[in-house]
């Protein structure tokens, strides 16, 4: 099973995430299938690549629930069809 999760790169006390698909056993800083996004929970920006993110929802990958609240505020499952939309609201 594959998930959208974040992956924690940055220094100590400064931390920034990745948004990749990974393995549902892969540890937090495991290999990833693909990098799909970036997190700066301190300047709060964030970088989407929005067509490889509806690609992986649609092939049924499930986002942690971080992940699903910055992808809900970029409005990212607005795109989904809305039996899909369901899912995740």
């Amino acid at each position: 099973m594959v998930k959208l999760r974040l992956k924690r790169c940055g220094k100590k006390q400064r931390a920034v995430y990745r948004i990749v698909a990974i393995d549902v056993r892969s540890r937090r800083e495991g290999r990833d299938l693909r990098k799909v996004g970036f997190y700066d929970p301190i300047k709060n920006q964030t970088y989407l690549n929005i067509p490889v993110i509806l690609y992986f929802l649609e092939q049924g990958a499930q986002p942690t629930g971080t992940v699903q609240d910055i992808l809900k505020r970029a409005g990212v499952f607005l795109e989904l069809s809305p039996t899909q939309q369901t899912k995740f609201n």
